[in-house]
């Protein structure tokens, strides 16, 4: 894969897990990188590790006015846009449907799904002249996996970000924009640190019997840098022909 110098690249939920290591990868191959966040000590220490080829805004992706002045001065500050790395993302509340609420539908669909949609709608201006890449992060649930009891707004808005990357693959097309999605698995992150799995999931719950061991690629739980490392595929010249296309990223577990 060739380096990515000179390159003008924004990722969402750049201060931990995925988004960071995707990130910092980008920053090592010679990219200016903008970060976008609601952590705003994380980004700094981000900043402080790498410099000067780095820019942060520190904005809740649900905030629509705010997302959108965010990525118009990154990439001002950067001189224009090459990449998207949309990633921000939460699981939200896992509970059964007749128990969760209209707030806690709409917070993880405005954080998941509409995110993506203002994330690449302010960044299409800034690259029709010169085309570029969006990459998004969906997931495996709600694309091939759906035995996450509890889960229904999550997967939704992972199923909405693979549908929504479709249509828009083709409508940029003609900018010779390219827009594709990764689906990791269990990746080891710190997400579920941050879901909230009410107790009445197991009311709901259909036991699901997998076969004895580990995942079928006998390696560790998946990690970020995997991840970062398909990202930086995606956004190269050597995926040139790729676009419209969701990879799933998760040792074949979810083919299970």
């Amino acid at each position: 894969m060739e380096g990515f110098k000179h390159k003008r690249v924004i990722v969402t939920g750049a201060a931990s897990g995925i988004g960071k290591a995707t990130a910092e990868q980008f920053i090592q191959q010679g990219a200016q990188v903008g970060l976008i966040d609601l952590h705003a000590d994380e980004l700094s220490q981000i900043k402080e590790s790498f410099g000067a080829q780095v820019y942060a805004e520190t904005v809740d992706v649900t905030d629509s006015q705010g997302l959108l002045s965010a990525i118009t001065k990154l990439a001002d500050a950067m001189g224009g846009l090459d990449i998207l790395h949309v990633n921000a993302g939460i699981n939200g509340t896992f509970t059964p449907i007749e128990a969760l609420t209209i707030d806690e539908w709409d917070q993880t669909i405005n954080t998941n799904l509409r995110s993506t949609f203002l994330s690449v709608k302010a960044a299409v201006p800034l690259m029709k002249a010169n085309g570029g890449s969006i990459v998004i992060t969906s997931s495996v649930n709600g694309n091939r996996v759906f035995s996450n009891f509890g889960a229904s707004a999550y997967s939704t808005s992972k199923a909405g970000q693979v549908a929504f990357a479709k249509m828009a693959a083709l409508e940029l097309s003609r900018y010779n924009i390219r827009v594709n999605v990764i689906c990791p698995g269990a990746i080891s992150t710190n997400i579920d640190d941050r879901t909230d799995v009410e107790p009445a999931v197991a009311d709901i719950e259909i036991p699901v019997d997998y076969p004895e061991g580990a995942r079928p690629l006998k390696q560790e739980t998946g990690v970020p840098e995997q991840v970062a490392n398909l990202v930086l595929f995606l956004s190269s010249e050597a995926a040139g022909n790729i676009s419209g296309t969701e990879v799933y990223i998760d040792g074949a577990e979810s083919l299970l």
